[in-house]
């Protein structure tokens, strides 16, 4: 004969690991994720606002294509290196052509202090011999077209596109937007394309390009990698991140 099975009491239940307790995602009214309720992203924007209203690139240029080959050279270096480095760089090759055509070797020594060197002269000899060829010498303004040139992917293109250009198709994503947008949990990635989609998806589109420039502005003077500055943070209030030294 059939037994019945006894029913378990509230206390016999097993209970949720400390794993699964925080898979569980953050939420607010109405199931909205905290990070991301659309109250506290106005909240993060506005705080942004005050603290860097005339937030900029920090590149050094006089036009799209020298934006172009600092964003390159900025790569794995600091964009203060980079402007150190462009001034004779620009001075010595000022057309796409200068740098398409010139010695390698000597572009090379040229730019060794930004690191990667030789990767960066074949990067920026091929962009600029692709813009000579097929672009008549200037920086196309679509997304499609720059990502067809040799040592451009998303962020340079999306660096480019809006602060020559004024045009925001996407938010550009450096180690310094990737960190501090996790720290105020706007994204729980870490791969930057997923970073960006996560951050178009909650920041409003008239905002990318200056959003993007403010949280680099923020992460460079105050929310920095080691030890965030967070008692002299105008969004300490509003911010839960683990790494908060408060």
């Amino acid at each position: 004969m059939a037994t019945r099975k006894k029913k378990q009491t509230k206390a016999e239940l097993p209970r949720k690991t400390a794993k699964a307790r925080q898979a569980k995602p953050r939420t607010g009214a109405g199931g909205q994720k905290r990070g991301t309720n659309p109250a506290r992203v106005r909240a993060i924007l506005e705080k942004l606002d005050e603290a860097y209203p005339a937030a900029a690139c920090a590149l050094k240029h006089q036009n799209a294509f020298q934006l172009l080959i600092s964003t390159i050279l900025s790569a794995q270096c600091t964009d203060e290196r980079v402007n150190q480095v462009t001034p004779a760089l620009f001075a010595k090759y000022p057309k796409p052509a200068d740098f398409a055509y010139a010695n390698p070797a000597e572009m090379e020594r040229e730019i060794r202090s930004t690191g990667f060197f030789r990767n960066k002269t074949k990067s920026i000899m091929g962009a600029s011999k692709k813009l000579v060829d097929e672009f008549h010498g200037e920086v196309p303004k679509t997304m499609e077209q720059l990502l067809t040139l040799p040592g451009v992917a998303r962020k340079t293109a999306n660096v480019v596109l809006g602060t020559a250009f004024g045009i925001a198709l996407g938010v550009v994503v450096d180690t310094h937007v990737q960190r501090v947008a996790g720290r105020l949990d706007l994204t729980k990635n870490t791969d930057p394309k997923k970073i960006e989609q996560d951050l178009i998806q909650v920041i409003p589109r008239d905002k990318w390009i200056l959003f993007a420039h403010q949280l680099i502005w923020h992460g460079r003077r105050v929310c920095q990698a080691r030890k965030p500055r967070c008692l002299e943070c105008n969004l300490e209030r509003i911010c839960y991140s683990k790494d908060k030294t408060v």
